[in-house]
Order: structure tokens, then sequence, then C-alpha cells
């Protein structure tokens, strides 16, 4: 049985009909009346936002903040000053466009550094603190339009949301600084909770020329524990539940954009996605607590958008942002602060270029590591002298236990005084300079877009020989640099393996072979490298073969060093060293583990 509603079809559809009119009508007057208000507000020379003054009493937030965009257009105030033009948007009352005035981006059209480096544009950058009403919905001041009111380097963004009033002061500081105060009033009337989060979303542009490379150096930086503690990120997520941070920073490989908040951002939690082409690197996303006093948020904060300069970021005192430049951890870092970066800087203030300052680098760094050099090379024409006894030696043993014939080389090593681990020292050493100098180059800020012969900028590859394919790991290019650099290193290695002793037992790697690998792998690694560090490394290992020849021609004397080894045979053998003592026991020990393992098996197989 069909219920009566007291309505008959004609009359919902008369209804219908009634209530489309009165809403069109309704709407006809209301955005009459607010084009009335524009226009006066315009002569005035105000700028509100209608929509959001208009809705006050309605609890829907977002339909208010939507409907805004409708009715007011969006301005760009500009502050400026020697180092940055910044842009901000009265849509969210945020920095929208942020411009260094003194350096300049890749433009991979005309292979050089032309283009305006620009840290925020074009939507790239959006950022914002999100409050919870009490109905719990959700509101963010970056769907807010504000109006501006602009006194020299300095603007107030101001906003109004349902009776509570918001601004943003920013004033454009020198040294790359930004002030940014936030002030709420009448906040705690909408809202319950005692925290607001400060959400950022930034997709990082491409700046140079090697996108790998700066790939790889952007990331999350931050710091805690009163600016004392730092930590990085540059893989996915960050998430520091426990930690307040003093600071936040993405970083790319020259250039970083840092938030710095009075009292700290609580419950952090980040993430990161590599995009694969085009003119952005990579999109990032930060979501930090900010705690309110009252439900109102009144606090400090800084903008810092500067370059990774060292002397620049030590010139914030006790805020950390020298941790912003990767020079490596502890030693290696230390070594760059301290000894690389203040060689370069006194080289360079010769006035010559970029490229003979690091030519008179690594001639330096050879003279100082000459003594350690001398005593490798010395010992390599010891090892040849003596080779042919440690032939016969292993001729003498070559059906005998593998343990046996090593114990009875070492011993001729030690009659002759030669000491095979002194041989290792000098590679030792190189591993912690050639990792300080791989931090150096593509992170040493004054060698960015420095030229050198063929190469247009020392802090990335260069790329004269173009390929018409891509090759993995090797791209569409082949590096003048990095092929020199492995020619070389390939001679020196050709010129020292015969140094190297075969392997006597079977299954032993093949070590000639495994050198000869070496130099062809470091192609593939040093041609999307800085083309600084293979220049460095060229000259380096081209220094080694200069020295080789004139220490083996004109200073080493082998029939000296040949009656040296028999004097040394004659004598007294020296006592073992700690480390020869326990390679001597390690041996023992491990051959009489074979012995019982072999003596088990027989006894097994007897039974």
């Amino acid at each position: 049985m069909q219920q009566n509603n007291g309505l008959d079809k004609n009359q919902l559809i008369s209804f219908a009909l009634f209530s489309m009119l009165l809403i069109g009508f309704m709407f006809y007057f209301q955005n009459k009346q607010q084009n009335d208000e524009q226009l006066k507000d315009a002569k005035n020379g105000t700028k509100v936002s209608q929509t959001v003054q208009q809705n006050q009493a309605k609890p829907a937030m977002a339909t208010n903040l939507n409907d805004s965009l409708k009715t007011t257009s969006i301005q760009n105030i500009e502050l400026k000053n020697k180092e940055l033009t910044l842009g901000i948007s009265t849509l969210g009352g945020q920095i929208s466009t942020v411009q260094l005035n003194e350096y300049q981006a890749y433009n991979k059209a005309a292979d050089k550094n032309d283009k305006p480096l620009l840290l925020f544009n074009k939507n790239n950058s959006a950022y914002g603190f999100q409050f919870k009403d009490k109905t719990g919905k959700v509101f963010s001041t970056k769907d807010l339009v504000f109006s501006p009111s602009q006194s020299g380097n300095s603007v107030t963004m101001q906003a109004n949301v349902n009776g509570a009033t918001i601004q943003f002061i920013y004033t454009l500081l020198d040294k790359y600084t930004v002030d940014f105060n936030v002030k709420t009033l009448g906040l705690s009337q909408l809202i319950q909770d005692q925290k607001a989060n400060f959400v950022w979303d930034y997709n990082v542009r491409e700046q140079e020329k090697g996108r790998s490379q700066e790939q790889t150096h952007s990331e999350f930086n931050y710091t805690f524990n009163n600016y004392k503690s730092f930590d990085y990120d540059g893989r996915t997520t960050m998430d520091e539940a426990s930690e307040t941070l003093n600071w936040l920073a993405i970083k790319q490989q020259f250039f970083g954009a840092v938030i710095e908040p009075q009292n700290g951002f609580k419950n952090s939690k980040g993430n990161q996605e590599m995009v694969e082409e085009g003119e952005f690197l990579k999109k990032f996303n930060f979501n930090g607590q900010v705690d309110l006093v009252g439900n109102e948020l009144n606090q400090d904060f800084k903008w810092y958008f500067m370059p990774l300069d060292l002397k620049l970021l030590k010139s914030y005192e006790g805020k950390n942002f020298d941790e912003l430049l990767p020079l490596g951890w502890s030693f290696i870092g230390t070594m760059n602060r301290w000894f690389f970066i203040p060689m370069y800087n006194f080289i360079s203030s010769w006035g010559i270029a970029a490229g003979w300052v690091i030519f008179l680098m690594t001639i330096f760094v050879k003279i100082i590591l000459s003594p350690v050099m001398f005593k490798q090379h010395k010992l390599s024409a010891m090892m040849r002298v003596i080779r042919p006894e440690i032939d016969e030696v292993n001729a003498k043993y070559k059906d005998a236990d593998p343990m046996k014939r090593q114990q009875e080389t070492m011993a001729v090593y030690r009659k002759a005084g030669v000491n095979q681990m002194a041989g290792c020292l000098p590679g030792l050493l190189q591993v912690p300079i050639f990792y300080a100098l791989f931090r150096f180059f593509p992170n040493m800020i004054d060698l960015r877009g420095k030229s050198f012969w063929f190469a247009k900028d020392l802090t990335a590859y260069d790329d004269v020989i173009k390929l018409p394919f891509h090759i993995p790991f090797l791209q569409d290019h082949l590096s003048i640099f990095a092929i020199a650099c492995t020619a070389v290193i390939l001679i020196y290695t050709v010129m020292t393996a015969g140094n190297i002793q075969q392997p006597t037992q079977p299954g032993m790697p093949n070590m000639k072979v495994l050198m000869y690998i070496f130099p062809i792998t470091f192609l593939f690694f040093l041609n999307t490298s800085a083309s600084g560090l293979s220049w460095y490394y060229f000259v380096s290992n081209a220094i080694n073969i200069l020295i080789i020849l004139v220490i083996n021609y004109w200073i080493l004397d082998e029939k000296k060093i040949h009656a040296q080894i028999q004097a040394n045979k004659q004598k007294e053998p020296k006592p073992e060293g700690k480390f020869q003592k326990r390679m001597r026991e390690m041996m023992e020990k491990a051959q009489e583990q074979q012995k019982l393992q072999q003596q088990q098996a027989t006894k097994g197989k007897k039974k």
C-alpha cells in the first residue's frame, strides 16, 4: 500500500521548479553583492578574501575555502635584496617563488649555466598549517586566500576563518634569511587540539648538469638535541617521532631550503620519491607537529634559501648548518674541512684557473706522501730481486701442503728483511684521501661552473664525445677526462703488475687479471662523476708513473738491493712483529686443524 505523503506528482514538480528559481535568484543577488563589494575594496586599495568573510557561520570550512578561489584573484607580492628575490602568494600566504640572484642554473639547450636559479616556482612548493576544528574537520592555511599589506621588505598576509584571524608576516633579511612570524587570534574558538601540523610538499627542480649525481645529493637533513645532533635521509622515508627537530632542510647538490621553527617540530615524518625524468629530481613531503599555546599559534619561524658554501654556513653561529655540506663522516669530513678546502682556497687566491689549482693540489699531496711512496717502490724492487728464490720455494714445495709452502715463503721474506705488509700502508693511506676527494669535488661550490679545457663545469662530467645510444652506467656520452684517467691507471697497473705473485693454490683468483679489470670498472664510475675528480686522478697517476721511472732508473740500484738482501740473510733473523707472529700462529693452527680433519676422514673410510 502506497503511503500518502500529502504531495502529488504535479505538486512535486511545481515545488522543484520554484526551488530552483529561488536558488537562482539567491545566487544572482549574492554574486552581484560580492562584485559590488570587490569594486569598492579595489577603490580603497584593499584586497580581502570575500568568501571566507561572508561564510563565517558555516561549519563546512572546506566548502568556504573552495568558494573563495572563485571570487578572488591571486596575487604575488615581491620582496627583493642582493641575494634573493621572493614572490609571496596570497593563496595560502606562502612563498611561491625563490630566486637566488647571484647564481644561475644549468641550461641543457645551451650546455651552460645561464638560466635563473629558482628553488620555488610554478607551484613546485606548497606549505601550510593544518588545524582540526571542533567538528573533527581539517582545514589548511594552504587553501586560504590572504590579503597583503606591504611595507618595504616586509609583508603581512592576513586571512579570516569563521571569526578567527591568521597572520603570516614575512621579512626579508640579509644572508639568505627570511623571518616568518605566525600569529592567530580567535583560533581557540574553532579548534580543540593543542597542536597543528606543518605540511610541506616540495618537488625539487633540477639545477645541475649531472642529473644522477644531483639526485644522489638531494635529501632530507635535520638537527635535533638543541642543534647538537645531525642526521639525514636520502632514501625513502624519515620518521623522528621521539626527537624535536630544530630545523629541517631539503637540500640539493649546491643549494638548500631550510625551515627553522622557534620551538621545533615534533613527531616529524617525511617521504621522498625519485623522479626518473623531466625538470624535477625528487618529490618530498614533510609533516611536523607544532605545539599551540591556549589553542593559538603564535610562533616565529625562519626560512633560509642558500648556497651550500662552507664559509657562509659557518657564519650562522650555533645552527650547525655546515653539516648540510656532505664532506664525509668523521675523519673524512675533517680532512676536507681542514686540509683540502683550505688548500684549494689558498692556491685559488693566486688567481689561476681552477683546473691548475687542482693540478697543484695533486702535486702537494704527492709531496706529502713521497716518503711512504718511496718505501713502497723500494719494497717492490726488493721483491723483484728476491723473486727467483720465491719461485724456487714454490717449485720445491709444489706437491706439499699449501700451508707448509706458505710458511716457507714467509721464511724467505723474513730472512731477506722484506716486510710484505709495508706495501699495504700506501694503499691504506690512499683510501681516505680517495673518499675525501670523492666528497670534495662534487660539493665544492667554488668549482661550480668553472671550466677547464673541454670540461665546462668541473663539478660535472664532460660530454664532448656524445653517443647516439644509451649504454648502462656510461649513459649517452664518454668523458675525455675519465678515458684519460683510465688509460694512465692501466699503464700504471702494467708497470706494477710484475711484482704481483701468481696464485699457487687451485681455485685462488689471479690477482693480475683483477688488477687489469679494475681500471676498466673505474671508467664506468668516473664517466658520470665530476670532471675535477677525473682530472685529479689523471694527474695523480701520471705522477705515479714518473715516480716509478725515476726511482727505478735513477734512485734504486737492484744490484745494491740484492747485496743488501744477501747481507740480511747472513744476519740473525729479525724478531717477529706482532702481526707476523699472529699470522704464523694462525697458519700453524689452520695446518693442525687440516691434519686432524684428514686423520678423521681416514678413520671414517677404514670403518
